[in-house]
């Protein structure tokens, strides 16, 4: 299991992602451009001091981020979190190789990349609400996710 942030707007919640991902031992894609820097050196100088614990692949491009996930065999589904989607997450059957895709805070994902990913969840939520901040949203979908695989670390 991986989460992949795509072109992400915040940096507060890139470095909260981060640590989520230290913390339950699961591996990172950054999708580029981001709107700030999201070097090593920058994420240091912002206090996160989980770096070391986290796995990092950094990807120019959509298109460098999907030519090297269907290299990769089996090829991993790609899962997007979006408002957009039919299927909550807690009905969804996730896979221990589930590649979890989360946009942009400002805009998602493009309607090119809806068109490649293998399927989409959504949170359920109250009508009438937007929706739910994007490391909120990875947290508990993820959560679910290591819950159905048995993928949590082990104490």
């Amino acid at each position: 299991m991986r989460l992949v942030l795509y072109q992400p707007d915040i940096p507060q919640n890139t470095g909260t992602i981060l640590r989520l991902s230290a913390c339950l031992g699961v591996p990172i894609d950054l999708i580029g451009p981001a709107a700030f820097d999201f070097s090593d050196r920058s994420f240091r100088r912002a206090g996160l001091d989980y770096l070391d614990h986290v796995h990092i692949s950094r990807h120019e491009s959509f298109d460098a981020f999907d030519a090297a996930r269907v290299a990769l065999s089996p090829t991993p589904r790609l899962v997007l979190l979006t408002t957009h989607a039919a299927d909550s997450h807690v009905d969804f059957r996730f896979c221990e190789s589930d590649l979890l895709l989360l946009g942009r805070e400002s805009a998602g994902v493009p309607q090119s990349v809806h068109e490649r990913v293998d399927a989409r969840v959504r949170i359920p939520m109250r009508a009438g609400l937007r929706s739910l901040n994007i490391a909120v949203a990875a947290a508990m979908v993820l959560g679910e996710a290591l819950r159905q695989t048995d993928g949590y670390p082990q104490d």
